[in-house]
């Protein structure tokens, strides 16, 4: 599943500079890692996936980059990232949150590895009162995924201990995106 649209709608949410480190988590296929290293040309861009298959895909699609030193890609959860506290100017999480296994926890490890002020973003495309929400309502509690409403992402956010919390709604095709930053 492609979500390049709902990726670049999302990033336009938050400045990037070109000397950022910058984490990606559940990085998939390897397009927002892609994505982002052309905009962070100057820095570093690490993701992580818990499983094998989507890390393996993702070193293959940016293996010249990881070649040239700018992408970094391993195996690991969310719960327990491998980097040191405050090492990442900004992490994404596109379409994975839904997965993570304690919410409120996965998020304080995220912001244990943001630098002061550092940005997290969350991109989604299904989230309660969304645009399609009957429809994916139903998918997504036979994955046991957590969805939340548009409240329950500024809840979540602030519970964690981000703060500037802002949330974005492109109803028409049922995207959210939530931006939260670690405290100077």
């Amino acid at each position: 599943m492609s979500h390049s649209s709902l990726s670049d709608w999302g990033l336009k949410h938050v400045p990037i500079e070109m000397h950022f480190a910058i984490l990606d988590v559940g990085c998939g296929g390897g397009r927002t890692i892609q994505k982002l290293a052309a905009i962070a040309t100057e820095g570093k861009v690490y993701g992580i996936d818990y499983s094998e298959g989507s890390v393996a895909a993702s070193r293959g699609k940016n293996a010249q980059l990881i070649e040239a030193g700018r992408v970094e890609i391993q195996k690991a959860s969310v719960s327990q990232l491998p980097f040191p506290d405050d090492k990442f100017d900004l992490v994404t999480a596109v379409e994975t949150q839904y997965y993570w296994p304690d919410l409120v926890k996965d998020m304080q490890e995220i912001l244990r590895v943001l630098k002061p002020g550092g940005t997290l973003m969350i991109i989604a495309e299904s989230y309660k009162g969304g645009r399609y929400d009957m429809v994916q309502g139903l998918a997504m509690s036979l994955l046991r995924s957590t969805r939340l409403s548009v409240d329950g992402h500024r809840e979540l956010f602030s519970t964690a201990g981000y703060t500037d919390v802002q949330i974005f709604e492109e109803q028409n095709k049922g995207w959210i995106c939530g931006i939260g930053r670690k405290p100077f």
